[in-house]
């Protein structure tokens, strides 16, 4: 169950490739009601894979059963312009920005903080992200502070945005129309993070890679991929959900100790003590 992932120890893996999708062909509505936009979609070994790309390289992968309904998205009208015009999301890109799908808190940038979004805010959205996809909202938390620290208008030197630094070419694909809204962003973000646990059959360090350094370097390596960035993102964020986990678990831990140990000494105090006393 996704709620109980919980990983021990450290783990290895930095940025890489998720190219944005050329354009979207299908839109996809989970159960959940979250809408995603994907060129195209399949079945395969029993799961149905997104396909960001006309490639088969940059997909996310559900069960059958999590697909409410597919629909084709229409071409849009032509658009006059001058045969030497550059459209603004075809302008040319740096290929580490073209190819990062996010990045760590430490590349990140902030433009400036959002003192509207409050803490108990903050945990609400992971709260009902993580319901929506049967997550932790610990694991949430452990990814929102790696990528953000909580700022909603971070900005990464890669172009990533938002609580949880997606691409704008990702966060299109996902139906995320402002990255900067943190309930789009959170929703977005959870919704991505749900379909690579499943491209990876949960195992939670895989799919932190390929959210950090896209799973086609996953795939290519057959595992977390070398980058040192990517290696020392995946250990921090499985370390800090491992934190907040023992964290929560602790109190519950101690408690029948503890009570134990009162009973004890009440039990101590009030008995009747041999010897002459004073």
């Amino acid at each position: 169950m996704r709620s109980k992932i919980f990983i021990t120890g450290t783990a290895l893996a930095a940025l890489a490739s998720l190219a944005p999708p050329t354009r979207a062909a299908e839109s996809i509505t989970l159960r959940n009601g979250f809408e995603l936009q994907c060129h195209h979609h399949a079945e395969v070994d029993g799961r149905v894979r997104l396909y960001l790309t006309a490639g088969k390289d940059n997909y996310i992968e559900f069960a059958p059963t999590d697909i409410a309904a597919v629909q084709q998205v229409p071409d849009p009208p032509p658009q006059t312009q001058s045969p030497d015009a550059i459209p603004q999301d075809e302008s040319p890109k740096a290929p580490s920005e073209a190819a990062s799908l996010s990045s760590s808190a430490t590349s990140s940038q902030p433009t400036h903080s959002d003192s509207s979004l409050s803490p108990a805010d903050l945990h609400q959205m992971l709260v009902t992200a993580g319901n929506e996809h049967n997550l932790d909202v610990d694991l949430l938390a452990s990814l929102v502070k790696a990528e953000s620290g909580g700022n909603t208008r971070a900005v990464s030197r890669t172009g990533a945005r938002g609580l949880m630094q997606l691409m704008p070419g990702t966060a299109a694909a996902l139906g995320v129309q402002d990255s900067f809204e943190p309930h789009q962003n959170v929703r977005g973000g959870t919704a991505y993070l749900d379909g690579l646990l499943t491209r990876y059959h949960d195992q939670l360090a895989l799919a932190l890679a390929a959210y950090n350094a896209g799973p086609a370097a996953v795939d290519k390596y057959h595992g977390i991929p070398p980058y040192r960035e990517t290696q020392a993102y995946v250990a921090r964020v499985i370390h800090e959900f491992n934190r907040r986990v023992l964290a929560r678990q602790t109190p519950s831990l101690q408690t029948p100790f503890l009570q134990a140990q009162a009973h004890q000494t009440v039990a101590s105090e009030s008995a009747p003590q041999s010897g002459t006393g004073r």
